[in-house]
């Protein structure tokens, strides 16, 4: 029997209408940021592919979840408006996996993976879990993520990174020398506590 596994794809949104040399260097940082930090949950790295799309195959399901969501909020650290669009698919991979570098790995999922990221390129939704029998209920959830994270404006990201921090918003408030009570009012406004529930729910899914 051919063994699955999970394969993590990626490309910047409407890549071809930002700034190209300004893009690419956060995104390979990007990279960069998940290889290191997640390492021992990677079985074939990240490698960027096509310039502006990458590919890589994590050890299961939650490993990709996480890298997910540590991406969106390393990006609220950035000034620059980029987005990504990520697909989390389970499927096979015939040739040995290549532990130094996401090139040479040959299946039906990998071929899958890229139809499916080519696919979501003509919808809304920036992130999907492909593969299984039970996608729905993870994809619901992930919809629910993008609703919040998408209606952050560049000027609220790094707040809601003070948020994600400190939970006190009386200290968000001190960190950014606002008032406090308009703290609580950003707080909610800008729904940390949903974010911070439906994230929960993503990984625990």
């Amino acid at each position: 029997m051919q063994k699955q596994f999970w394969i993590l794809m990626g490309d910047i949104v409407g890549s071809r209408k930002k700034e190209g040399a300004i893009q690419m260097e956060v995104f390979d940082k990007l990279i960069s940021f998940l290889n290191t930090n997640y390492k021992d949950q990677i079985l074939s790295p990240l490698t960027i592919t096509l310039g502006d799309e990458f590919q890589g195959v994590v050890k299961n399901r939650r490993a990709g979840e996480e890298m997910i969501i540590a991406a969106e909020e390393w990006l609220l650290n950035k000034t620059e408006n980029i987005k990504i669009r990520f697909l989390l698919h389970y499927g096979i991979i015939e040739t040995p996996i290549n532990p130094e570098i996401a090139y040479g790995m040959l299946g039906k999922g990998l071929t899958d993976a890229r139809d499916g990221l080519n696919a979501m390129k003509k919808e809304k939704d920036r992130f999907k879990v492909s593969g299984m029998e039970d996608n729905d209920n993870i994809n619901d959830h992930f919809i629910l993520f993008q609703s919040i994270i998408d209606g952050w404006s560049i000027a609220d990201r790094k707040l809601v990174a003070d948020f994600l921090k400190e939970s006190d918003y009386k200290k968000v408030a001190e960190m950014n020398k606002k008032d406090a009570s308009l703290m609580w009012k950003r707080e909610r406004s800008l729904k940390i506590r949903e974010y911070k529930i439906i994230k929960e729910l993503i990984v625990k899914d």
